[in-house]
């Protein structure tokens, strides 16, 4: 109905500050509106359309009555994570578009069941791995994908805050599903896979470990600390290839170390921008890029040059999600490679709980 009349008609559902970057990356979109926003939290939805002032949205308490009152293009989900699965379902089954805000989901099951709804209704499930827009990921997957590295046989990845722990909802299992796993080691797993081409993961072998969010010295909600602060993993994905992850959000280290791809012709350092205490998490920004060959039988180190530039990854995110609803393209980043990340997470958790290594058994989808 937007797009007929040249306007884009978006909602919003979940009013916390991730919805907030949506609704000012939508704003910053010609001809895009805000016309509904939704918070189970009486008179929260209210208050983000007025500190906004998002003229003309309407309030609601219940994503379910916006999606049937108001004709939408598309929704940002921005709610906690465990309710990423009900509401994304719920709004393609309403012939609604979908970006959600990363994790996909909580379990490998509620994924797999949003992948089939998008299938199902053909509309536009992406998630929100703004990463992916920063040209110096762009670069890295187009150099690997060239054959330059030759046959990748393994990746190392992995972030690390020295001290990075959130509270509230990001550390109750029954609304996150995970910590730090979830939170941003889903995006070193999106930074290994995706110029790869996503390769189904096999087994997983992990630990885990909360041994800083449960001490009162270091978290001031220490007594609510169910999640995991740490995680580590060897996976082996279809292919011959091995992957291993770490990820932390708190630790007595400045850094999980770089990311590595290592091929049969070549190998590949990748170090993240900035310095600090949260530099090391792979959300965004490239520090440098060295490539390690042989060349006339000398072993030789290149620098690949670092792309310099000043886009706002995450609203890079929102933009291309309109374009994509505008232009009838599919999903920017499709849910159907993110459900392996998310089998990785599911089987990251199952392992370190077992103690033992465990089978990923995806679908056919």
């Amino acid at each position: 109905m937007g797009r007929a009349s040249g306007i884009t008609r978006v909602g919003i559902i979940g009013s916390g500050g991730i919805a907030r970057a949506h609704a000012l990356a939508y704003k910053d979109i010609d001809g895009v509106e805000i016309v509904a926003v939704s918070d189970v939290v009486e008179g929260k939805a209210g208050a983000f359309i007025d500190a906004l002032e998002l003229t003309g949205a309407r309030a609601f308490t219940d994503h379910a009555v916006a999606l049937a009152e108001v004709p939408l293009d598309g929704v940002s989900v921005c709610t906690p994570n465990v309710a990423h699965h009900r509401t994304s379902i719920d709004a393609l089954n309403a012939g609604v578009h979908v970006l959600s805000e990363k994790p996909m989901a909580v379990t490998l099951e509620q994924a797999v069941e949003m992948e089939l709804a998008a299938r199902r209704t053909g509309k536009i499930l992406t998630i929100g791995f703004q990463p992916r827009y920063d040209p110096n990921m762009v670069m890295l997957k187009e150099l690997i994908q060239s054959g330059a590295l030759g046959k990748v046989y393994y990746v190392e990845t992995g972030g690390g805050r020295r001290r990075g722990m959130p509270g509230g909802t990001f550390i109750r299992t029954d609304l996150a599903g995970a910590g730090a796993l979830a939170d941003i080691g889903c995006y070193s797993i999106d930074m290994a896979l995706n110029p790869l081409g996503y390769p189904k993961p096999l087994t997983v072998s992990a630990t885990s470990s909360n041994h800083f969010g449960t001490n009162p010295a270091y978290h001031r909600e220490a007594d609510k600390f169910q999640v995991e602060d740490f995680g580590s993993a060897l996976v082996r994905l279809e292919g011959g290839i091995t992957l291993n992850f770490k990820i932390s959000w708190a630790m007595h280290m400045d850094t999980l170390g770089a990311t590595t791809f290592l091929g049969t012709d070549a190998g590949l350092k990748v170090t993240p921008a900035g310095s600090g205490p949260w530099s090391g998490v792979w959300d965004g920004g490239v520090g440098s890029v060295t490539m390690y060959h042989d060349l006339n039988g000398m072993h030789v180190e290149t620098h690949v040059p670092v792309k310099k530039h000043s886009l706002n990854i995450f609203n890079e995110k929102v933009k291309d999600f309109v374009g994509a609803i505008r232009e009838g393209r599919p999903a920017p980043i499709p849910g159907g490679q993110i459900v392996r990340n998310q089998a990785i997470i599911d089987g990251i958790l199952r392992s370190a709980a077992a103690g033992r290594e465990v089978t990923i058994d995806l679908p056919d989808m």
